[in-house]
């Protein structure tokens, strides 16, 4: 009976540690995710709701990138290729983006800077990156992009050599668009 017992305990622990690393995996995405944006690792930038009550000394030059990825009839481009900044002020920049399809279309943005450890440093106050993007056929969009690097950067004396990061922004198609109640109702489908 002590054995049956002994396999009993050793067969429970090995279903709770199976189990353990089922319930990690599932949560390892959502957890490596949520510690990117809180640390700004890999280059995700930060959210802010409000620009810094200082300007810093130390003048960055940002530079814009866009990619559309396969299966995604859109072109976007920003206004301009580059802003030059000190840390602390504000930039306001859109991105204009046009569904070249004769489709509705829906898109979702994903972003990081470059280098890697001044993603950190790079806050978000507005950005269409946090949301799906919707265009009719043929329809074009401005998307603004309202950001400021911090002026703490200055005291990290890891970006010390660093004066030109870039921001980047791939553009997927996202699930098939819904029809608008109301809107779409009754048209016929291309």
């Amino acid at each position: 009976m002590n054995g049956a017992r002994h396999n009993r305990r050793v067969a429970l622990s090995i279903m709770t540690v199976v189990l353990a690393m089922l319930g990690l995996s599932y949560a390892a995405v959502p957890l490596y995710a949520l510690f990117c944006r809180a640390t700004g690792y890999g280059g995700t930038p930060q959210r802010a709701e409000n620009a810094p009550a200082t300007v810093g000394n130390r003048r960055f030059t940002v530079r814009f990138d866009t990619n559309v990825a396969n299966g995604l009839a859109w072109r976007v481009q920003a206004e301009t290729q580059q802003v030059s900044l000190r840390t602390g002020e504000t930039a306001s920049v859109y991105f204009h983006a046009e569904n070249m399809s004769p489709r509705e279309s829906v898109a979702v943005a994903a972003f990081n800077v470059t280098p890697e450890q001044m993603g950190a440093w790079f806050n978000k106050i507005t950005c269409f990156c946090f949301n799906e993007q919707r265009l009719g056929p043929h329809e074009s969009l401005d998307l603004p992009v309202v950001f400021f690097l911090d002026p703490a950067l200055e005291t990290d004396p890891s970006v010390a050599g660093i004066d030109m990061l870039t921001l980047s922004y791939t553009f997927y198609a996202a699930a098939a668009p819904q029809p608008i109640a109301g809107i779409d109702a009754g048209k016929p489908k291309l």
